[in-house]
């Protein structure tokens, strides 16, 4: 069995299948054009750029096209990239789907929906419960296949999910230890602050930014959402308003991305708990492609630091 593309080191050769998940044309220095080539396997993604693309070349490696590559792995920048020696769009006699090369989350939808089905079992009050449930059923489908983001964290089949369990588990634990936490709005903060991401992000594979996306964001999709929902179900009152403060402060910072600071205690926590739990993702992933002793790529999400892994078990 082949090994998956990021586990490739400096210096060795490669010939495999892969899937374009973008390509981007851009003009060098010499005035002639060039694709910008992200490819991917299951098991992450690397760059490469092909010179002297011609408008062929942009049709035959557009994304979510299977091409076969050949080339080395070279360091530029602290990252991985992949030097093109060769590359061909798959033929018909080649038996490759483009769910070969698509990495996706440790879980089952089945179990993650019936994990994060018990939170809103559990929550008391009958307002954000009612909320929470009829938003998650009415985008269920979508919800347990996005991805949490385009890149950075949880980037992979049913991410948004995925993420959204992780934190409801580590939100139970932390409300444990501070019990002046309201958990209704804990967890329902959790399920709902990225579900606009559905709207925002174009799809499962390849996903980009849909014209909502651009023009509103998850954050304002969102707030919008419960809004619409609380008239739908006759609910008013603060509960509502608390729900969308949850969602439009989860970023922290108007820098971030959040129009307002988190003003209440579990909005603050949902912040912290949603950093935590990218962040965890990012190191996790970075740090299973190196060997004990030697450091990952640089994390750009994280500072641009490369992170080192111990010997020690």
């Amino acid at each position: 069995m082949k090994k998956g593309i990021v586990y490739y080191e400096v210096g060795e050769q490669i010939d495999l299948h892969l899937l374009v998940k973008s390509s981007t044309k851009g003009i060098a220095s010499n005035g002639k054009p060039f694709l910008t080539l992200i490819f991917q396997d299951k098991t992450g993604e690397i760059e490469a750029k092909l010179w002297d693309a011609s408008p062929e070349d942009e049709d035959n490696y557009g994304a979510q096209n299977i091409v076969r590559v050949a080339g080395e792995i070279m360091s530029y920048r602290g990252r991985n990239q992949l030097k093109i020696r060769h590359i061909r769009p798959v033929q018909p006699n080649e038996t490759v789907r483009v769910s070969d090369f698509l990495e996706t989350a440790p879980m089952k939808r089945e179990e993650m929906i019936e994990v994060i089905t018990q939170f809103i079992f559990e929550m008391k009050n009958s307002n954000i419960q009612r909320i929470t449930r009829q938003l998650l059923n009415k985008y269920q489908a979508a919800f347990l296949e996005y991805p949490a983001a385009t890149k950075n964290h949880h980037e992979f089949v049913s991410g948004l999910a995925y993420h959204v369990v992780s934190m409801l588990r580590l939100s139970k634990a932390i409300a444990d230890l501070y019990p002046s936490l309201n958990r209704d709005l804990l967890y329902a903060g959790i399920i709902l602050h990225d579900l606009g991401k559905v709207m925002e992000l174009s799809g499962p594979v390849s996903a980009s930014y849909t014209i909502e996306g651009n023009l509103l964001g998850h954050i304002s999709i969102m707030v919008n959402e419960i809004g619409k929902m609380a008239d739908e179900l006759d609910i008013y009152g603060e509960e509502v308003m608390l729900l969308q403060h949850l969602v439009l402060s989860h970023h922290g910072k108007a820098e971030w991305g959040s129009p307002k600071p988190p003003l209440i205690k579990e909005a603050e926590m949902l912040h912290l708990i949603d950093n935590i739990d990218a962040k965890m993702n990012m190191l996790d992933r970075a740090l299973e492609r190196v060997k004990p002793g030697e450091f990952t790529e640089r994390v750009f999400a994280l500072d641009n630091r490369a992170f080192y892994k111990p010997i020690i078990d």
